[in-house]
């Protein structure tokens, strides 16, 4: 028996919409063949949304909610800008984004059983809006912070679900001021895309392949290899500046840096996450051409 990975597992389950067991025996029965796999799955009947589900969705809404200092941020990716501004989309995406506020477990979210109808399961609802729809869709990702006594939880969406930013701050959860706070840094962080808080957070690898990214461009420019060290360093230098939230420019007052700006409330960021539309989802350049040559087709 062919050795199925986790990651497979995931994968195909997103392709499919097919809950996590079902995915898992049908890569075992096709010996790991994700397209072989997608094929069992179909003709199981399992896979209801299969002939939408290879088709891009990189279009959608990021959705951010928060209830009782909870906090939620959710993609959900349909294949076109249309199906995003429509209402059963939006209420599906609303419907998704409750269900994770009420729940506990965050792992395995297509086979939990959705909190509004206990013989449902989300993967279950998924398949449903696919089919009504009538486009590919994917719950793609989903965060979830729960504030303490001494934090407040924070959500901004920006361009009407293109970016969405929440943030856990320290602070009274019932302060306006901080509210004030955390909703400039999610503006901030919506605008300039910080990767961590502080420079101590930046993976050690991806600072290492900047080093030698910087050090082939400096090469390339024609410095003096014995200079590359010092040159690189200054560079790392400035590139931790821009990707670090609290050395950054804030973007309201560039003469301040976000740090200086959080030490006059009194404030401090403990974690964020920002999302936005589509990133990271390689876009078929030729989807929109190829749907008008089908829609036209006998006409």
């Amino acid at each position: 028996m062919a050795d199925i990975s986790p990651k497979l597992v995931k994968d195909l389950r997103e392709k499919t919409g097919a809950g996590m067991m079902d995915c898992k025996k049908a890569l075992e029965e096709t010996q790991g063949n994700f397209e072989a796999a997608i094929e069992w799955l179909r003709k199981k009947g399992l896979s209801a949304a299969a002939k939408k589900a290879g088709r891009v969705a990189a279009e959608g809404a990021v959705f951010a909610q928060v209830q009782n200092n909870v906090g939620i941020v959710v993609e959900i990716n349909s294949e076109t800008d249309f199906v995003a501004r429509n209402d059963g989309f939006r209420t599906f995406v609303k419907n998704i984004a409750d269900h994770i506020l009420a729940v506990k477990s965050m792992e395995d979210l297509l086979d939990q059983v959705y909190h509004k109808n206990n013989s449902q399961k989300i993967a279950d609802l998924l398949k449903e809006n696919i089919a009504t729809i009538g486009e590919n869709l994917v719950i793609r990702r989903h965060t979830k912070f729960e504030g303490a006594d001494n934090t407040l939880v924070h959500t901004y969406i920006h361009g009407e679900g293109k970016i969405g930013v929440m943030v856990e701050v320290t602070g009274s959860p019932t302060s306006d001021a901080v509210s004030n706070y955390a909703q400039d840094v999610c503006l901030h962080i919506a605008a300039m895309s910080p990767m961590a808080i502080s420079a101590d957070q930046i993976p050690a690898d991806v600072v290492s392949k900047e080093k030698e990214i910087l050090k082939a461009k400096a090469l390339e420019q024609g410095k003096k290899p014995e200079m590359l060290d010092k040159i690189v360093e200054g560079q790392i230098r400035k590139f931790l500046a821009e990707s670090c939230l609290l050395d950054q420019a804030f973007v309201k007052n560039p003469d301040l840096k976000v740090s200086e700006h959080l030490k006059a409330g009194n404030v401090q960021v403990k974690r964020f996450v920002r999302y936005e539309l589509g990133e990271g989802i390689e876009k078929k350049k030729d989807d929109f051409a190829a749907e008008v040559a089908a829609a036209s087709k006998g006409h």
